[in-house]
């Protein structure tokens, strides 16, 4: 169960904002395998002064308009998923937000499954396990 934040520059379009969460699910979905409804995003506007960044770090070229996209999920994907997912997600914002390659910044954070709980003060492991038992 991935949790993402994505944090995007202020005053972006509410219609680019949508398409930017649809994005990056649609990648996570296609590239590491999660349940469509697996769908859990905060999505936060930034002002100009609250970011600060290296427009050139690493030979990128990057604008006013970089969306930051923080993944926590589960340990084990494999480096090749993961190159998957930056490509993907990269793409879909360029082509239904109209964001460049360049502007967008993934990172993700990984952890186990015991340190989730999606609700009612239980452990995801323990609601996981006993949907198993109850189907």
């Amino acid at each position: 169960m991935p949790f993402t934040h994505v944090a995007i520059p202020a005053g972006t379009p509410p219609a680019d904002k949508a398409a930017i969460a649809r994005g990056v699910h649609e990648a996570m979905v296609a590239t590491l395998g999660i349940p469509d409804d697996d769908f859990f995003q905060m999505v936060c506007e930034y002002q100009p002064d609250d970011f600060l960044f290296d427009r050139g770090f690493l030979g990128v070229q990057r604008s006013d308009r970089v969306v930051v996209i923080r993944i926590t999920l589960r340990r084990g994907r494999s480096d090749a998923m993961k190159r998957d997912l930056y490509a993907r997600v990269a793409a879909n914002l360029g082509r239904d937000a109209d964001i460049r390659p360049q502007d967008v910044f993934v990172y993700l954070v990984e952890n186990d499954f015991s340190d989730w709980s999606v609700g009612g003060g239980r452990m995801s492991m323990e609601i996981a396990v006993q949907r198993e038992v109850d189907a």
